[in-house]
């Protein structure tokens, strides 16, 4: 039942609309085509009839006029069709809508009124129906006796003039007089009327034509009234519709010039007693400002900013004065994003104005400027985050350097923390702005606060590096079309460049922050830093990041934008950073100075100079081009590598001739090369340029930039140097210093200079007082000098004492390698051997520095002339050398004779003679030359003293190989020569003795030549019958103890007193050189003792566990020399007492000695110590400490061995062992006894080659295989260190 209730009702409530659209009384006699065909069914006769009538109720009225409304919207064709079917309908129509409105007094309808109004009038478009309803609305308004009823027909005015525009120009011309009455309603005692006014004012001005012909009309009356009525608008309606005409007015300049010299009156005006007052704009939108209202706080900036976008430096100080900035500086803190980017623009365009900041505006706004740009760039408007950037960086670019922006470190720690999250941002735009503020923000005014916040300023500026360094490597935007494509990267490359640009003036002005700095000590480093913490934050480190930044970030970013493209700008912007580099850091200087003239920044600045500053353009990259260039010279002339560093009035005069002269160097190179090769006369500023240019030059090719042709480069230098002498000039020296240095390295192996120019430079040359001053190390320059005899003669000598002084390696590593390993040598070493080669004279020079060179030159000296001469054994100098030797020795002699300790380079003389001796040819004569030389050296020797070890170390390894490397017949002439030395022989007889002092005792190695010398002079002697002039005494007792207690470390010692011991005992003491004493008072011999003498049985016993314990060591030298000295004691005591030999020879004691010797890998019993010791054992029959059958074994391994791979001393003493075994008949095993007998006589011939006699050898166990060089190396270096001088070595033939 409910839902056909429902039903039955929905037909009753469908009639009760449609009856309240119709009007019954009067609808049936309505023609139907006023009838709307779609709902709501309205019938437009009906409402014609309806509206008007008093009798019906507003309701119902209301009613029509909605559903109307509603029709326009909802189907506006069809109501346009029905209401223009008759015009006069239409016009009645609106006059009657327009009657209801004026006479309605209920708000509700008015509106609708309206509203349907202007609906009706924008859909017909009707010029009738629009000059009626004007008509209308002016004859209200003129026949309105007050403006109580004007509200509406001025609201419908002003929104039908908002609804059809050009309505403003028809009504301004048509119904002028309508501005009185507006005039009226803006002075009536009803905001709504005046908001009204105000609006229809607003749409009237907003048509410039409109605005013209109101022009006078403002000027006269409307200004002062419209600023006063702003000014007491109490209602939000007002107050909007007020500030919409004033963004009206102010599109135009003529009115926003009337409305500020209003303001500017009443301003003046203002303190006058009595006189009318005037209104101010900006008092009265800065009281709008104070409102808490946010859309009047807006409003108002807008139209601060409407006014200040004219002329800010006309309109700007009105506003400062009305304290304006204070205001909008409170605003920043607002969370609305719109006031605050209002905000921003009003601010920025008072930034413009310098009262803004001589009244310290920015001072009190600073904190709340970068308190809203920390949260604004929180935020995603990048509007809003561009704007506030550009404030910051207004106020930091204008803010006067007398006015301190910062008052505390705090706050510019803020601040910079602010920029380094905008120039973070993603967006280009913003990032962009934020590196102009950044540069405006390295400013020493607004870092100047205490402490200065180096820490962060490094964090803004790597932000900022780091930022640029990611748009430069983005890739360049492509497109499939080549013209479109090809300027889009013209574009990103411009935009590229442009933001690379702001990022180095941002670093150029960090690095001219560095610079003030330095003379400021309150801020060289944060004085609150406490005393123990680590100190970063400081200007040094500041200085040394900005180095390593603009090394590691800037200049490949700045060469890789060179690669698309080159703005002088840019270029002038980057040559300043590197120009205040080059002094920011001083410790650095130098390297960062290198590292760019290596990196041809050099070259890189000459081509932008030749490219764009030719004549006079671009006078800024010139000039920093130019102090680039004379800082980065100065700095490598002033610590130079290859050269001495100049001194302070060469420096001061270069300095002078670069800095005027680099500013006009601005040719290409060939260019340059055309004008250093001219042939005229050049005068003094053309002069100063080729100076200039040669200095340029000079500095790239000693770090490697060769950007020009050598061999032009060498015709040049040539023709600048002839060019010189003709005009009889004396060139700078460091220009000289480059002239000889670029002659040496463009000079071609094959060509040499001419005659003239070598004449020429010699007599430059002359003309200096040394030539260090001239001097660059390198071997070209060397081989300039040494390969032009005229140079040579006369410079050779001091070139190579400053060569060798320049050279930084002493060479000692080629003086520890044997020459038959020949390493590469050094490529200056190379070049210099190279040099001598061809000029073998150039060695009495390099003598002649041993002789006359600080010790330390002289031991380079000593070491390159030895390694040459290892290494050119081909290259006969012996003769030459042994004679200049020989004088200069005379003249020392003569000079220094009593003290040859102050002879400080005559060891190293000595050691180079021992070398030219070695050179020899074994068993040659030693003509007179070498006799001359023997007889001065030990004549040398006689004057020192034991302790000049220095002298005598060489000066007996001098000895010692003149005495044994020469035939028979020379061996005895040099040893006669030798013991004539009664000097010689006393020496020895001191030295000798000081092997067992404690203290005071000479290098091991002095003693070894000592005791060495004295057992050859002995042999020399004993086996030449010669004659002896002078004895020397030695303890046989101390010998003895020495041997059975040896200093530790002394196997070398030892070693050489077994040597002279051995000596003793194969000429049974019975020597007339050397006496063997007994060291005090001894008992009477005892009778067995007798025949030993001058042993005695426990010595010789004693003599032989010192022996063993010796052998234990197993050291090769000290073996060999033990088995030796063992073989002639044993020689001795069978001579003097078989018995107590075959004692010796078989005590069990030796059987452990041969088996720890044993004991020491696979084939052992191959060492040829080993092998002489079981000879010895053999020999005498030792049955308990060799058995037969070990014999056998130690044959049958032998026989195994492959003998090719013995060295001679081990084949000597295994034939030894085998000739000695058969003599004895132990051989029970003839095939093996065949077999090792043929293999021995087939190396027989190589085993016996001619060797010298054992007792004339200095290490004769050496030539028995000792010593193997690859397994034993210390050992090896030990025997080496026998004929050492300090740090030099002298071989053996041997060796």
């Amino acid at each position: 039942m409910a839902v056909s209730g429902a039903a039955a009702g929905a037909p009753v409530h469908a009639r009760d609309e449609a009856a309240a659209l119709l009007w019954e009384r009067a609808h049936p006699r309505h023609d139907p085509r006023w009838l709307l065909p779609a709902p709501p069914r309205l019938c437009l006769a009906c409402a014609l009839e309806l509206l008007p009538e008093p009798g019906v109720s507003l309701v119902r009225k209301k009613h029509v006029l909605s559903c109307f409304r509603d029709a326009l919207v909802r189907h506006a064709s069809l109501v346009m069709q029905l209401v223009a079917q008759d015009q006069r309908v239409c016009i009645h129509f609106i006059n009657m809508l327009f009657g209801l409105l004026c006479n309605v007094e209920d708000g509700s309808i008015a509106s609708l009124c309206i509203e349907v109004l202007i609906q009706l009038t924008t859909q017909l478009k009707l010029e009738q129906t629009i000059h009626c309803l004007l008509d209308e609305c002016h004859k209200e308004l003129c026949n309105m006796p007050s403006m109580r009823g004007s509200l509406a027909t001025l609201t419908l005015l002003g929104k039908l003039v908002d609804a059809i525009p050009a309505l403003a120009d028809k009504l301004v011309m048509e119904h002028g007089d309508l501005m009185e009455h507006l005039l009226r309603g803006l002075v009536y005692p009803s905001e709504r009327v005046q908001a009204s006014v105000c609006y229809l004012y607003g749409k009237l001005y907003s048509s410039p034509m409109a605005a013209e012909i109101l022009s006078g009309h403002f000027q006269e009356k409307l200004c002062s009234l419209f600023l006063s009525t702003l000014d007491g608008a109490q209602t939000k309606e007002l107050q909007i519709n007020c500030l919409g005409l004033l963004r009206q007015l102010l599109k135009y300049d003529l009115f926003v010039s009337m409305i500020m010299n209003k303001s500017a009156l009443a301003d003046s005006t203002e303190s006058i007693e009595g006189h009318p007052g005037e209104t101010s704009l900006p008092l009265v939108l800065k009281k709008l400002l104070l409102s808490r209202d946010e859309t009047l706080q807006v409003a108002s900036a807008h139209c601060i900013t409407a006014v200040l976008v004219r002329s800010p430096d006309k309109y700007a100080p009105a506003f400062i004065h009305a304290d304006i900035p204070e205001f909008l500086f409170e605003h920043l803190s607002s969370s609305s994003e719109v006031l605050v980017w209002s905000s921003y623009n009003c601010l920025i365009l008072l930034a413009e104005e310098p009262l803004f900041f001589s009244k310290c505006h920015t001072v009190y706004g600073i904190e709340s400027v970068v308190r809203s740009l920390q949260e604004s760039l929180r935020m995603n408007n990048t509007e809003l985050h561009k704007q506030g950037v550009l404030l910051f960086a207004e106020i930091l670019t204008r803010q006067p350097e007398e006015i301190k922006l910062f008052t505390s470190s705090a706050m510019c720690r803020d601040a910079g923390r602010a920029l380094q999250e905008a120039v973070s941002s993603p967006v280009l735009e913003v990032a962009a702005e934020a590196v102009k503020a950044t540069s405006a923000f390295l400013r020493k005014d607004h870092q100047s606060a205490p402490p200065v916040q180096y820490r962060e300023l490094r964090a803004l500026l790597e932000a900022m590096l780091d930022r640029c360094a990611d748009f430069s490597q983005t890739p360049l935007s492509r497109r499939s079309l080549g013209h479109a494509s090809s300027r889009d990267v013209e574009k990103d490359i411009l935009r590229r460049g442009k933001f690379l640009l702001n990022t180095l003036e941002g670093f150029r002005n960090a690095c001219r922050l560095a610079v003030e700095f330095q003379n400021e000590p309150s801020a060289q480093e944060n004085p609150f830093t406490a005393p123990s913490a680590k100190k970063e934050d400081t200007l040094e480190a500041f200085s040394e990041f900005l180095l390593s930044a603009c090394d590691s970030i800037c200049i490949p970013m700045v060469m890789r934008h060179l690669e698309q493209a080159t703005h002088p700008a840019l270029m002038e912007v980057f040559f300043s950073i590197l120009h205040s580099l080059l002094v920011i850091v001083p410790h650095m200087t130098e390297k960062f100075s290198k590292k760019l003239a290596a990196s041809s920044f050099i070259r890189l600045t000459l081509e932008l100079k030749a490219r764009f500053c030719s004549g006079s353009s671009h006078s800024a990259l010139n000039q920093a081009c130019s102090t680039f260039l004379y800082y980065l010279c100065t700095s490598l002339l002033s610590a130079p590598e290859k050269t001495e560093p100049p001194s302070q009035e060469e420096l001061s005069a270069v300095s002078e001739l670069l800095q005027h002269g680099l500013p006009h160097v601005s040719s290409r190179s060939p260019e340059s090369l055309a004008f250093l090769s001219d042939c005229q006369y050049v005068e003094g500023a053309a002069r100063q340029r080729q100076y200039c240019i040669l200095v340029l030059f000079y500095l790239a090719y000693t770090h490697e930039d060769r950007f020009v042709s050598e061999a032009e480069l060498f015709v040049a230098v040539q023709s600048f140097l002839l060019s010189l002498q003709d005009q009889g000039e004396q060139p700078p020296l460091t220009v000289f210093r480059a002239s000889i240095y670029l002659l040496a390295v463009c000079q071609d192996k094959d060509d040499a200079l001419d005659e003239p120019v070598v004449s020429a430079i010699r007599k430059f040359l002359e003309g200096i007082p040394d030539l260090h001053v001239i001097y660059t190390h390198h071997p070209l320059l060397l081989r300039l000098f040494l390969l032009h005899p005229e140079l040579m003669s006369r410079f050779g000598h001091r070139v190579l004492e400053l060569w060798f002084s320049r050279e930084e390696s002493s060479y000692e590593e080629l003086d520890d390698i044997p020459s038959a390993g020949q390493p590469m040598l050094p490529a200056s070493l190379a070049a210099l051997f190279h040099i001598v080669r061809s000029s073998p004279s150039i060695l009495l020079i390099l003598l002649d520095l041993i002789y006359s060179s600080p010790v330390d030159i002289a031991h380079k000296v000593l070491v390159v002339l030895r390694t040459f001469l290892r290494r050119n054994e081909d290259v006969q100098v012996g003769g030459l050398i042994r004679a200049h030797f020989l004088l200069i020795l005379q003249r020392l002699l003569v000079e220094h004779g009593a003290s040859p300790s102050a002879l400080g380079n005559l060891p190293s003389l000595l050691s180079l003679l021992s070398l030219v001796q070695l050179r020899n040819e074994s068993e040659q004569e030693l003509d007179s030359m070498a006799m001359k030389l023997l007889h001065q050296v030990s004549k040398l020797c006689g004057k020192c003293s034991p302790t000049d070890e220095d002298v005598l170390q060489p000066s007996f390894n001098f000895l010692y190989w003149s005495l044994h490397q020469t035939t028979l017949g020379s061996q005895k002439r040099a040893a006669a020569v030798l013991l004539s030395s009664t000097a010689l022989i006393e020496l020895l007889e001191k030295m000798l003795p000081l092997t067992w002092a404690e203290e005071g005792s000479p290098r091991t190695t002095l003693l070894c030549s000592a005791w060495l010398l004295t057992a050859s002079f002995s042999a020399q002697q004993h086996d030449g019958n010669l004659q002896v002039h002078q004895t020397l005494s030695v303890e046989l007792d101390q010998v003895l103890k020495a041997l059975s207690f040896p200093k530790k470390k002394a196997a070398l010692l030892s070693a050489a007193i077994l040597r002279f011991l051995r000596t003793a005992l194969q000429q049974s003491f019975s020597s007339s050189l050397v006496a063997l004493v007994p060291s005090g008072a001894r008992p009477p011999p005892a009778p067995e003792d007798t025949v030993l003498a001058p042993l005695g049985t426990s010595q010789v016993l004693s003599l032989v566990i010192g022996l063993q314990n010796l052998l234990v060591q197993k050291d090769p030298l000290l073996s060999h020399a033990c088995v030796g000295c063992l073989e002639a004691l044993l020689d001795y005591l069978q001579a003097r007492s078989p018995d107590i030999a075959l004692h010796v020879a078989s005590q069990p004691w030796n059987r452990f000695l041969l088996f720890t010797l044993l004991d020491a890998g696979e084939n052992s019993f191959l060492r040829p110590e080993i092998l002489r010791l079981m000879t010895l054992f053999v020999r005498f029959q030792s049955s308990s400490v060799l058995w037969h059958e070990e014999v056998g074994l130690v044959l049958q391994s032998a026989a195994l061995v492959d003998l090719s791979s013995l060295s001679n001393t081990t084949l000597q003493a295994l034939r030894g062992f085998f000739l000695q075994v058969q003599r004895m008949g132990l051989l029970a095993d003839q095939s093996t006894t065949q077999t090792l007998q043929v293999s021995l006589e087939g190396f027989s011939p190589r085993a016996s080659s001619a060797q010298p006699p054992l007792q004339d050898m200095l290490y004769p166990f050496l030539h028995l295989g000792a010593l193997d060089r690859s397994g034993s190396r210390r050992q090896w270096d030990d025997v080496a260190s026998c004929f050492r001088t300090e740090g030099c070595t002298v071989y053996s033939p041997v060796l």
